[in-house]
């Protein structure tokens, strides 16, 4: 029996869609049944090197796909989706998945009305590193991102913290798996309408405290996380695929520091001691094979082959952006203040 292929079109086909095209094209379970983007030559051109069909609007694609992926620009995510999802075809929606709480509401409530699956595209928590460390981490008590990235036009819709900054506050919310008890944020406009760097701290009611800095104003992209929980330290580099875990090792304790001879009397006793051996230290390096956005569309397609609940769910794209829009009302609220408004 011939394994059952899904029909998927792609609406949007610019920097970031044309990719979510060419990675279904290659999947073997899926059928690409078309693009779709008012861009008409950049659609057909898409289209004609990937082997199917352009349709210059949504209206074509509601009788011929099973599912689709959304990647036009933020402000048109809820008109886009929400013509699916009335459909009961299931929709992968880019983040941020709408452009303020009302709409993302809104959609999450149509998907639970038409029992219709809704995926925010958060690519990140498919990087193959993150997963891979995952494993080591306990409830983290401290969380510390940077992600820096120059400046590229695309985005014009959103500031920074929609823009990149969401991709951490979607893995900070994961990880933590706790309410968000307070947000404190600052951020400032450098080059465009909206804010360009920001940083915020987010506490959480489980004692886990978060700090974010985004940037789309450097000059080095940066896309790192620091992971501190009990006994363990984790340092991860996404751009580079790779990480290293410090556990403290079943050694490291006073006891096996009195029996190596130390006598230390208090810790500035131990200022040369090396602690390289009563350390537990792993690197661990991903190879450039496992594609994080293949293996998103591929659960993605999976989720709808077997009806089953998306790795990151319509819920939990809101709670992210409910967590960005506090951290934008705090910017402007500091921004009131600096301006003595």
């Amino acid at each position: 029996m011939a394994e059952e292929r899904l029909k998927v079109a792609v609406v949007g086909v610019g920097h970031l869609g044309k990719e979510h095209a060419r990675v279904y094209s290659t999947l073997q379970n899926v059928e690409l049944v078309g693009v779709a983007d008012i861009d008409e030559k950049q659609g057909r051109a898409v289209a004609e090197r990937l082997g199917t069909r352009f349709f210059p609007s949504v209206e074509g694609l509601g009788d011929k796909a099973s599912a689709v992926s959304v990647v036009v620009p933020t402000s048109a995510h809820y008109k886009t989706a929400q013509y699916f999802l009335n459909r009961g075809i299931p929709v992968l929606l880019e983040k941020p998945m709408a452009g303020d709480l009302k709409e993302a509401i809104a959609l999450v409530k149509l998907g639970a009305k038409t029992d219709t699956i809704l995926q925010v595209g958060y690519v990140e928590r498919f990087n193959p590193v993150l997963k891979a460390v995952e494993e080591h981490l306990t409830v983290p008590r401290f969380i510390e991102c940077h992600r820096l990235s120059n400046f590229n036009f695309r985005s014009r819709d959103t500031g920074v913290v929609l823009d990149l900054m969401v991709h951490d506050i979607d893995i900070i919310l994961n990880l933590a798996n706790s309410p968000v008890k307070r947000v404190e944020a600052a951020g400032t406009k450098i080059i465009s309408s909206k804010e360009d760097v920001a940083n915020a701290r987010i506490t959480f009611e489980n004692g886990c405290v978060a700090n974010v800095t985004a940037s789309r104003v450097s000059f080095r992209p940066m896309r790192k996380i620091r992971l501190f929980s009990e006994n363990v330290y984790i340092s991860l580099d996404y751009e580079k695929r790779e990480a290293i875990i410090y556990k403290k090792s079943p050694k490291l304790t006073i006891d096996s520091i009195y029996l190596q001879g130390l006598k230390a009397k208090s810790l500035i006793d131990l200022k040369d001691f090396d602690f390289g051996d009563l350390l537990e230290v792993k690197h661990i390096k991903m190879s450039g094979e496992d594609e994080p956005l293949k293996m998103e569309l591929e659960s993605f397609v999976s989720c709808v082959l077997n009806d089953s609940k998306p790795e990151v769910s319509g819920d939990e794209g809101l709670q992210a952006l409910r967590v960005a829009d506090e951290i934008l009302r705090k910017i402007e609220e500091n921004q009131r203040v600096l301006q003595g408004v």
